[in-house]
């Protein structure tokens, strides 16, 4: 048995040569023998202690040395694949939200020419024409401030006292107005209109720069590197990369801080955009929620200014000539002078597609089936077309051929997880995950299924499919150690980009250094492709708490960057290290066994196939490969096993015990077995329709929009549905029989529930933000 902390080698060293042994033997006293003999003169004790031999004390020494070795080494995995799980489930959100997007845009273009009617919410979201009320300069005037308002009171041009009175405010977690933020958003986004796409900046007239990473709306952390390293101002210039809502509660306070001292020092303060400053993005991760439950009046005018504001944002920073800095990475086709003439503002999100039409797309073909093939599919290139490198046949051929070191090496310094399957996605100029799709043959039947992004064909007008193109890269990709540029089929966007890549662009601009953000970093910060690559990350305790650390650089005019580390926590400074790793491990593998719960059904199916005699266990191997092929998460099975099933007879595996922790809600209404299983699978992406659906934010929406929505829903996710189950679900969760469903409550029935969890107990904050 090991002892519960690790301190034991630091009490060695306080203890007595001789008394090391009886310390490992688990008392203070030492092992070595002492012989007393007593004083005739004065009756006493005289106590003298044998030195043991030199040998004995460098065993000792050893032994604890091989201990305290051991032990780390398993403190050590347990904390990678803790991080492996966050990173995995993260990641698959995001894929998840990336196929939902698609929806979206199916809804968008295609609701309408088949009935005659779309949702107006979704085309008001997805669309980018703008309220003619909010493009009216001094609507804000016309919200009025009540005399109860004990928040701050904003005077533009923003003034020192301005941020002061902001500052405290959002210290007592006051809200700012509706008024002040729409004032806010409208002077920023006249601002942005005059920036270009790719700033340039000079040490020549400032000391230094700091360089922030992702925020995640997390208060906290942005209030603690102004504390440390001071306000924005002259002398304190900042470049923030990007991300700077979502997941933390705080998003609105976030952006409000850094649109103002943008707007106090527009030479002094610079915002890069993110992958999540995108109005799709944010109705997964928790923006688009927080906005309208703290604005409930004029949110959705603020969502729609914040959708503007955020297309307006630069895509890079470069400073000195020699520093680039972008949100995720590049690829092997990103062209800086082609991104510094793109109309930025005609992308409002990067999820959403160039224009298509309801005959591009694949209709009547299954989801699930699209999914196999590019997964499975390593024989079919795509093409597409190029808009300033010629290549020659064979060029295409070598750019398209997967490595086969790929499948197998890890595709990212941080993560071995993460690694780059042998799929020959890419293409000559489209980003790999978002290839071109042959055009089917036009509808037949009723029943409508999108393809997954990477599927879709996007035959636009040429400037057009290039600027996006180029966007999405430059705010999705990942360094990988592997040469070449390969698809980011792990998070479902961008691109993969090797050592090469970095040096090919950074030798093509006359540039030093590339610092990105966009991925998690225990440290805050890490170094790849040779330290030409600088991953920076500022949101502190971001999976959970102790997770991980919070990081800025400093760069002055050596161009030498400089790290500072921190971790708002109040409550992990007392805890060790072991107490730390054990908690977020908890905490991962509650995600995991919710991960499991939620495509029950599936797996089952997959364990049965190895369980011909009905017997409920199968082989280790086996069960390892239907959780690797049913969920896709690229993480060590059998390293985990030990905390998600049970072992029976003979070495076999329980497979039904990977769901005994685990429990559903209670339903307030029956549900056919699919349609339950449909239920708790995409609860997630179920809800966000709903509140789109829902305009007023009251919970409630129609049985007609109800059973509209699942109809469509269904038939995307190629789910085998009986309609007439569908509308019996409707009647029935209309208690009151208004016409009106809550479907807050409805869904909450649907929820995964720890048996072991206290019901007050928060849930896991990969899960929550979701």
């Amino acid at each position: 048995m090991l002892p519960p902390r690790c301190d034991l080698p630091l009490l060695a060293r306080k203890t007595p040569t001789h008394g090391i042994l009886g310390l490992i033997m688990g008392c203070g006293t030492s092992v070595a023998t002492a012989t007393q003999g007593k004083d005739e003169k004065t009756g006493r004790y005289d106590a003298t202690t044998k030195t043991p031999s030199s040998a004995l004390t460098i065993k000792a020494a050893v032994l604890i040395q091989r201990w305290f070795r051991r032990y780390m080494a398993r403190l050590e995995m347990r904390r990678r694949y803790t991080w492996n799980i966050f990173q995995s489930i993260e990641y698959a959100g995001e894929q998840d939200q990336l196929q939902l997007s698609s929806f979206f845009s199916f809804m968008l273009n295609n609701v309408t020419h088949l009935n005659g009617n779309g949702p107006d919410l979704i085309s008001k979201l997805m669309d980018s024409a703008s309220d003619p009320w909010l493009e009216n300069e001094n609507c804000y005037n016309l919200v009025t401030v009540p005399e109860t308002y004990t928040g701050p009171r904003l005077s533009f041009p923003l003034s020192v006292s301005d941020m002061n009175a902001l500052l405290g405010a959002f210290k007592e977690q006051q809200t700012l107005h509706a008024r002040y933020v729409l004032q806010l958003l409208h002077e920023t986004r006249k601002l942005l209109k005059q920036m270009p796409n790719i700033i340039h900046l000079s040490t020549t007239y400032t000391k230094e720069i700091t360089i922030c990473g992702d925020l995640h709306g997390q208060l906290d952390d942005l209030l603690l590197i102004f504390y440390k390293n001071g306000l924005p101002s002259a002398e304190t210039p900042y470049v923030f990369n990007g991300d700077f809502v979502d997941r933390g509660k705080n998003s609105v306070e976030v952006m409000v801080l850094l649109f103002a001292y943008l707007l106090l020092y527009p030479d002094y303060m610079h915002l890069n955009r993110g992958n999540h400053e995108d109005h799709l993005m944010n109705l997964r991760y928790g923006f688009t929620k927080e906005v309208m439950q703290k604005y409930k009046i004029h949110g959705c005018e603020i969502l729609q200014l914040f959708q503007d504001v955020f297309s307006l944002l630069p895509i890079a920073t470069i400073i000195d000539g020699k520093i680039l800095i972008v949100h995720g990475g590049i690829s092997d086709q990103t062209d800086l002078d082609f991104l510094s003439i793109l109309e930025r503002h005609k992308i409002k999100s990067a999820l959403r597609f160039p224009q298509t039409t309801v005959e591009q797309l694949s209709i009547g073909q299954s989801s699930r089936q699209v999914k196999r093939i590019r997964s499975t599919d390593s024989s079919r290139p795509s093409s597409s077309r190029s808009h300033n490198i010629q290549r020659t046949p064979h060029q295409r051929e070598r750019r398209c051929r997967p490595n086969r070191q790929d499948s197998s090496a890890s595709t990212s310094s941080s993560s071995s997880s993460s690694s780059c399957s042998s799929i020959s996605l890419c293409s000559l100029k489209t980003p790999p995950c978002f290839r071109p799709h042959p055009p089917p043959s036009s509808p037949s039947g009723s029943v409508f299924q999108l393809p997954f992004l990477d599927s879709m064909s996007a035959p636009s007008p040429p400037q057009h499919e290039q600027e996006w193109k180029q966007i999405v890269d430059i705010l999705w990709s990942d360094p990988k150690t592997l040469k070449g540029c390969c698809p980011n089929t792990f998070r479902g966007g961008g691109c993969y980009f090797g050592p090469d890549v970095t040096r090919r662009l950074l030798l093509q601009h006359g540039l030093q250094l590339l610092i990105r953000s966009h991925e998690c970093k225990q440290e805050g910060y890490e170094l790849c492709h040779s330290g030409q690559v600088i991953t920076i990350f500022s949101a502190s305790n971001y999976y959970e708490e102790g997770s991980n650390r919070g990081a800025y650089i400093k760069v002055g005019r050596e161009l030498m960057p400089r790290f500072y580390q921190y971790q708002v926590s109040r409550s992990t400074r007392k805890l060790t290290l072991t107490q730390r790793v054990r908690a977020a491990e908890g905490s991962a593998l509650r995600a995991l066994k919710e991960k499991l719960f939620t495509h029950r059904s599936e797996l089952i199916l997959g364990f049965q196939e190895y369980d011909h005699n009905n017997t409920g266990t199968i082989l280790v191997s086996e069960w390892a490969q239907v959780l690797e092929t049913g969920l896709r998460l690229d993480l060590p099975w059998r390293t985990l096993r030990p905390h998600l099933v049970r072992l029976a007879s003979g070495g076999r595996v329980d497979y039904q015990s990977c769901f005994e922790d685990m429990e559903p809600g209670v339903p307030q209404v029956e549900v056919t077995p699919n349609l339950a299983d449909a239920l708790f699978r995409y609860r997630k992406d179920i809800e966000i329709i709903f509140s789109i659906i829902d305009k007023d934010q009251s919970g409630l929406i129609s049985i007609e929009e109800f059973r509209h929505t699942w109809h469509l829903f269904s038939a995307h996710l190629g789910i085998k549905i009986d309609n007439r189950a569908i509308d019996d679900l409707a009647r029935s969760i209309d208690f009151n029989k208004d016409g009106s469903i809550d479907f807050n409550e409805f869904l909450e029935a649907f929820r995964v529930v720890h048996k072991l969890d206290n019901k007050d107990q928060p849930v896991n904050r990969i899960i929550g933000k979701e």
